[in-house]
């Protein structure tokens, strides 16, 4: 009967705020479909768009996107391959700490579909150096991958690899198959971009996984014209990518080529004589984007997320006829490379990504095309995802050995030079605010300024004197003091209290940090000189934090006065960075509580008069629906 009356009491007082909500003024409410777009959620700010053959950020900048695949989601695991031996959080920190900015993780149509209808494969998880995924069904282990990526500063790519779930589902060439439509295809798509779509750590979709085939063996081959056919990749691409983009327009759509295109005079009829020359062009599956001259993808609105996303691969994978005795990067490109891919990067059409390169360290022929390719990439700023991070790929290796965790230094090496770095060597990460594991630093960071290692102090220090002085001494600032900032902060609701225990920090140095005092005043020294610029990050438990960025480190700065103080919104309860019914329901837990009470939260007393009541509900409801956004 308790928990009855207790619930009744939480509904009760969820309908006094839902009544409060809608009394407010139409500026204080957000509409609920607005409330749904990932741009307006907390902390979505890492979206990307495109403008030419450049990958840009929110505010226009140029980006990155260097990182690599981690399979076993498309293959039976019901989880990333290697969690059988390795520790998953582990291997995402590794991973953050070596560089790796961007992870494709491939999947397949069958378990997206399994997930969306409530049906959960079995997971081949080692729970022993997993304690924490025990029990944990395999969507519970990929929503807590993403959360791992997002700690860590990694984005991801989801990879449409198969349809089906099984190792060697990569190699049925069309994204259908006897089990699985197309229509099947279109639903594992909608699927993940509406589950996620208020989350930015996913940040791109490829499409489908190297659509193939050759037309003078298979009865059913990837094409790529401009008829509606079952199997005419760029037409299912477009509605695909159309059809993800009208759940979440943010996403990034990567469109992969096929294995044939027709040459001049031919199409896709056309049959091969025995002997004579072949009238395709072929390369690697998924390899092929010549179609992109007479065909592109047509997005309509949508082309300002559309990425084209070749493969290629070395001689230990395929003898291809480029890979012939002294071949070099300049044979590469022209035999190869150019026509069926990077003229779209040359000719401004759309970024390319390289969503699979890679293989074994052969000291010979392979590690010749890696390094080439890879100084190519560098050289043109193509994204790209290496192949792989697992070491149970048969035909490339990992960049880990077999227990998953041990990392090929070897490889890496080949592969650190092609992994974003700024000039100082610091990775750089996709997350504006969170760093790129314990060696990088976000964009926010890259952005607002070089971030300087300062080394530790050779002078000698000044002795003391022993004599006594009646003459104060002046403070003479040292080579490497720095500028200072100031101001004043309070609660959005009240000009004359709770000002003080305000965390205000520069972003990106650590220590640089102070808090505010009773008035609400704050001052911050030593802020590198060597910053050109940088950001400021003003938090306290129970409110939305407020972050000012681009400060000019010319001078000190005052960045607000007594007069006009920045304000931040109150109610905040969970530390999201969003006012919205997860506050509520918390608020609504202690509701009439006061300091006595067990259930009294200090947090939820949002005007400090030791009782959380309707005075604390009003805060709450007028900045319902608030987030970092509106500041």
């Amino acid at each position: 009967m308790k928990k009855v009356l207790c619930t009744k009491k939480i509904i009760t007082f969820i309908m006094v705020v839902s009544m409060l909500v809608s009394l407010l003024p139409v500026s204080f409410v957000v509409n609920a479909a607005d409330a749904a777009d990932p741009l307006s959620a907390p902390g979505n700010d890492d979206w990307l768009h495109v403008k030419g053959n450049k990958i840009l950020d929110k505010d226009g900048k140029e980006v990155w996107l260097t990182g690599t695949n981690w399979f076993g989601f498309n293959t039976g695991s019901g989880v990333f391959d290697g969690v059988w031996s390795c520790n998953m959080k582990a291997a995402f920190k590794n991973m953050a700490d070596r560089g790796i900015n961007f992870l494709r993780i491939p999947m397949s149509v069958q378990i997206i579909n399994e997930w969306a209808a409530g049906i959960y494969p079995k997971s081949q998880v080692n729970d022993f150096v997993n304690p924490e995924l025990k029990g944990k069904n395999s969507l519970e282990l990929f929503d807590i991958a993403l959360s791992n990526c997002k700690e860590y500063g990694i984005k991801v790519m989801v990879d449409i690899h198969s349809a089906p779930s099984a190792a060697m589902g990569h190699t049925i060439p069309l994204w259908y198959d006897g089990s699985f439509t197309t229509e099947d295809f279109y639903k594992s798509l909608e699927w993940i971009a509406k589950r996620y779509k208020n989350d930015d750590t996913i940040l791109a979709i490829d499409l489908k996984n190297e659509p193939h085939g050759n037309p003078n063996q298979s009865a059913e081959f990837a094409k790529w014209d401009n008829s509606k056919d079952k199997t005419n990749w760029k037409y299912v691409a477009e509605e695909a990518g159309k059809k993800v983009l009208a759940i979440n327009p943010n996403l990034l759509i990567m469109v992969e080529g096929v294995e044939a295109y027709p040459k001049p005079d031919y199409d896709y009829t056309a049959k091969d004589a025995w002997g004579a020359e072949s009238k395709y062009y072929f390369t690697w599956w998924g390899g092929s984007l010549r179609g992109v001259k007479d065909y592109p993808v047509d997005l309509g609105a949508g082309n300002s997320q559309l990425v084209y996303s070749p493969h290629d691969y070395g001689p230990l994978v395929y003898q291809q006829k480029w890979f012939y005795e002294g071949f070099t990067k300049e044979t590469l490109y022209n035999d190869c490379w150019r026509d069926n891919w990077a003229f779209i990067n040359e000719e401004n059409i759309a970024p390319l990504l390289m969503g699979e390169w890679g293989g074994f360290m052969d000291g010979g022929p392979n590690e010749k095309w890696m390094e080439a390719l890879r100084d190519f990439m560098i050289e043109n700023k193509i994204h790209h995802t290496f192949w792989c991070y697992n070491a149970n790929s048969g035909d490339t290796g990992g960049l880990v050995t077999h227990d998953f965790i041990t990392w090929d230094e070897e490889k890496y090496a080949l592969l650190k030079p092609a992994l974003w770095q700024n000039k100082a060597g610091k990775f750089v990460g996709l997350d504006h605010q969170v760093p790129l594991g314990a060696n990088g630093i976000s964009l926010s960071q890259y952005n607002d300024g070089p971030i300087v290692s300062t080394s530790p102090s050779t002078s000698k220090p000044t002795p003391t004197s022993t004599k006594p002085s009646n003459t104060p001494t002046p403070t003479v600032p040292t080579s490497g003091a720095g500028n200072k900032a100031s101001g004043y902060v309070k609660p959005d609701f009240t000009d004359t209290a709770l000002k003080n225990g305000f965390k205000v920090e520069v972003t990106g140095q650590s220590s640089s940090s102070t808090t505010s005092d009773s008035k609400g005043y704050f001052e911050i020294g030593n802020i590198l000189k060597a910053l050109d610029s940088y950001s400021i990050k003003i938090s306290k438990a129970g409110y939305v934090s407020r972050t000012i960025s681009h400060i000019s480190n010319a001078a000190n700065t005052v960045i607000s006065s007594q007069a006009e103080p920045l304000a931040l919104f109150a109610g905040d309860l969970n530390g999201d960075n969003s006012i919205n019914m997860s506050d509520i329901l918390l608020l609504a837990k202690s509701f009439n509580a006061t300091k006595e009470s067990s259930n009294y939260d200090d947090i939820n007393d949002l005007n400090g008069d030791g009782s959380i009541n309707m005075n604390d509900v009003m805060i709450v409801a007028k900045n319902f629906n608030k987030t970092s956004a509106d500041y």
